[in-house]
């Protein structure tokens, strides 16, 4: 294998380090705990950093993340921190992401707790209730439920991470990704966001979603930002439907 270059060297301990970094904010937030979680970040073309299973997220340092290639392959230098960890067993849920979404950057998947509990209660954030969430996120829609650490995962986002940024894994928690690791997380606090004030809804008795008419203003806010997915205005105006019905 060719050295890397200086520059790649560079790019990759730079990577290391914010990987980490963003490991640290999701476990301070409570967005996972324990060994919850994981992290990658696409380092070439054909191969990612990923966090390694059974560790810590927010105790986590830059030399025991992983190099896998797009089969899930270790490839690369092992270091003494790493040599006898294992890539994260959600590693396969990762790579279908990066394979339907070449754009993307980055990947997390977390445990927030909210988000988890409203889907184990059957109540869906795939709602025109908040402008901010339409804007950033669009719909964000929820998986049939997968066993985890599995290939059911891959499986069950395949037909919802082409147009989507944010995903919620029924029982399981949240995937989401983004042009860089700082942009997946900020996904992943909207996600939370979301769920906590849907959560406050429900104590206060409810709450009426937006009309459809607003609902397109802020469609059309989300393409000028750049951050319009295909599928964005056939699944609001199918969607919208319900929301209509739902003000009556």
């Amino acid at each position: 294998m060719r050295s890397p270059s200086r520059a790649a060297s560079a790019r990759e301990k730079r990577l290391r380090s914010e990987i980490v970094r963003v490991g640290q904010w999701m476990y301070e937030q409570g967005l996972i705990v324990a060994a919850d979680g994981n992290l990658s970040a696409r380092l070439g073309p054909d191969c990612l950093l990923i966090t390694p299973s059974g560790l810590c997220k927010g105790m986590m340092r830059p030399d025991q993340l992983i190099v896998v290639d797009m089969d899930g392959q270790r490839v690369g230098p092992r270091t003494r921190a790493n040599r006898d960890l294992r890539p994260t067993s959600e590693t396969p849920m990762h790579l279908e992401a990066y394979r339907r979404r070449p754009e993307i950057n980055a990947v997390l998947h977390a445990h927030p707790p909210l988000t988890v509990a409203l889907s184990i209660a059957g109540v869906s954030l795939a709602e025109c209730v908040v402008p901010e969430v339409i804007v950033t996120l669009g719909l964000i829609p929820t998986t049939q439920y997968a066993t985890p650490s599995s290939e059911e995962n891959a499986r069950a986002i395949r037909d919802l991470i082409g147009g989507h940024d944010a995903i919620i894994l029924q029982r399981h928690g949240t995937l989401t990704v983004g042009r860089d690791l700082l942009d997946a997380f900020f996904k992943l606090q909207t996600v939370e966001q979301a769920a906590r004030i849907t959560f406050y809804l429900k104590q206060l008795g409810g709450g009426s979603p937006l009309p459809p008419a607003q609902v397109e203003k802020l469609l059309e806010l989300r393409q000028t930002l750049g951050l319009a997915r295909p599928n964005d205005a056939t699944e609001f105006r199918q969607h919208g439907a319900r929301c209509s019905d739902d003000q009556r």
